[in-house]
């Protein structure tokens, strides 16, 4: 089968990567082994927060030119501020173009308040997600009875710390009856596909009715909206106060609805997916990857012009540690990490050396094997090395940004051929 270019990996990177390239006319497919950490994530995506040195940013274009000093091996080091700034905005457009609703943009970074009441810097966030509330604002914050994902004492509690006042309140809801009676399938996406049905809206209603009318805001857990926003949207037209959506313990709904509207936008385009599949082996020659086995296509290879590797990090096995050390999984390309004494810090909390490592590439995020530059191999997402995404909070912006960086260096030496 031939391809213009083959993504490995279906999550936030690979997904970015394909859309673009199939909008602009490029016939790929994409290599998804199952759901990708995505589906896992809060459906907040991060730019950068902190610097290596733990430097809190407060100004990105200051922040992101300091990089090349403290971490020149960083990917947004190797991309330089103004191409990051601009790919940025690019996948804000993008991820628009999906249908997803986000606030927040690249100028002005917002803090979005975590489950445990807690305030974070991040990018861009669901619209459902509730920022740093205002002062004097009384939120009442509303778990649902047996679901133990969300705890809403601990986020009141939270709260207050903040010197925020919050008041915590459990709804029983007799339609999660049956989900109830097994805690193991007592989770926000099971309960999302009972709640997001019509004939569940009303029952919703009456729970929070008298509560909306005691607080300013209400803040539940994010147990439904797993395909779009209509039942919020219909809760505050109704409630005619402020209700607002708190992630929860993964899987999330707001991670699994933007892996399926991205996944079905890049079908759209006319994308090949292929799902529960893995690449295995790759030939390569004169410093060009050429054909791709996997394990559902056995003796039939994929025969890309380009390819683009966004495997993931170690969530999805697209790095491996080992007792010899950090491995690329798929291609055993060359990977930077500490010497092996070095991996780990006593102390739990620290930023730990390992998270920085990752596959090597230069500014056109090209990797190498064995020492040769793969010429039609590009890196995209957090199989990269060179930052830490917690402690800097830069994940979900390396993923966008490398995938729309790759998509450019693809499109580019296309036009020349």
């Amino acid at each position: 089968m031939n391809f213009d270019t083959v993504i490995i990996g279906g999550g936030l990177a690979g997904l970015l990567c394909g859309i673009t390239l199939t909008g602009r006319g490029q016939r790929v497919a994409i290599v998804s082994r199952g759901r990708s950490a995505l589906s896992f994530s809060s459906g907040s995506l991060d730019l950068l927060s902190h610097l290596p040195n733990g430097e809190k940013v407060t100004d990105l274009n200051a922040g992101l030119a300091r990089l090349a000093d403290l971490a020149p091996m960083h990917p947004y080091a190797l991309l330089g501020p103004e191409r990051v700034i601009e790919y940025a905005q690019e996948a804000q457009r993008l991820l628009a173009d999906c249908g997803l609703a986000m606030q927040g943009r690249v100028e002005t970074p917002h803090l979005r308040v975590t489950p445990l009441g807690g305030l974070r810097q991040a990018w861009l966030s669901p619209q459902e997600v509730p920022v740093a509330p205002s002062p004097g604002m009384h939120v009442g914050i509303v778990g649902i009875e047996g679901f133990l994902d969300f705890q809403p004492a601990l986020a009141a509690a939270g709260l207050r710390r903040l010197r925020v006042t919050a008041t915590a309140y459990e709804v029983t809801l007799p339609a999660l009856d049956i989900l109830r009676d097994n805690p193991s399938e007592f989770r926000a996406v099971t309960i999302a596909r009972v709640l997001d049905d019509d004939a569940q809206f009303a029952p919703l209603c009456d729970a929070l009715r008298s509560l909306s009318r005691e607080h300013d805001v209400l803040w539940l857990p994010a147990c439904f909206g797993l395909a779009d926003s209509r039942v919020w949207t219909r809760l505050n037209e109704t409630l005619q106060r402020q209700v607002q959506l708190l992630p929860t313990l993964p899987p999330s709904v707001f991670g699994m609805r933007m892996q399926t509207l991205l996944q079905q936008q890049f079908i759209k385009n006319g994308g090949v997916w292929l799902p529960g599949d893995e690449v295995l082996n790759a030939s390569v020659s004169a410093g060009r990857v050429s054909a791709l086995w996997t394990r559902k296509h056995e003796d039939i290879p994929l025969r890309p012009r380009h390819v683009v590797l966004a495997s993931g990090s170690y969530f999805s096995n697209g790095l491996v540690a080992e007792r010899q050390g950090i491995r690329e999984a798929v291609l055993d390309l060359e990977v930077q990490q500490p010497a092996r004494g070095d991996l780990c810090r006593d102390d739990l909390f620290a930023a730990q050396p390992w998270q920085h490592a990752g596959v090597r590439t230069d500014d056109t995020l090209r990797g190498w094997q064995h020492g040769e530059r793969l010429e039609n191999l590009y890196v995209a997402g957090s199989v990269l090395g060179g930052f830490d995404a917690i402690t800097q909070g830069c994940g979900g912006g390396i993923c966008a940004v490398t995938a729309l960086h790759a998509a450019r260096q693809i499109c580019a030496r296309e036009s020349l051929q």
